[in-house]
């Protein structure tokens, strides 16, 4: 997958395509940051390019607040969206998930806290254009 990458998708099927394709190209190491309102399809999106891995069983962490996956690689999934206050990141040891280089950090909503965010990351925006559709922004932070 090149980037920056921008699809309009109308289908789950058609964003599980995209999770498949952008899963092929992760190598271990990176940030892919999730940005999108309430059901837009950051959830789906990590589900389905996990299973690319051989993963799942992956559940959504909004309440867990991370949750950990490990196949070929390990695999985090952290949701900022409960999240009261920088302290409460670092409480839950979130450097640590970010200093995992042999880790994939997935992070939902990680606009609500831009200034922990690595530079060097991948974000993935979702905007709903209706019911089902959605345009999917994939960009590239060196």
């Amino acid at each position: 997958m090149k980037f920056p990458f921008q699809a309009i998708v109308a289908s789950e099927n058609e964003t599980e395509t995209i999770a498949k394709s952008f899963a092929a190209g992760l190598v271990g190491g990176e940030v892919v940051v999730l940005s999108g309102e309430l059901g837009a399809g950051k959830t789906f999106f990590v589900k389905k390019a996990l299973t690319s891995f051989g993963i799942t069983w992956v559940n959504s962490p909004s309440f867990a607040i991370v949750n950990e996956y490990k196949n070929s690689f390990k695999f985090y999934h952290i949701d900022f969206y409960r999240l009261k206050s920088i302290k409460e990141l670092f409480d839950i040891g979130f450097n640590d998930y970010l200093n995992d280089t042999e880790a994939i950090v997935f992070i939902e909503w990680g606009n609500l806290f831009p200034e922990v965010l690595p530079h060097k990351r991948i974000e993935i925006n979702f905007k709903m254009k209706s019911e089902n559709g959605r345009e999917i922004l994939i960009t590239k932070h060196a």
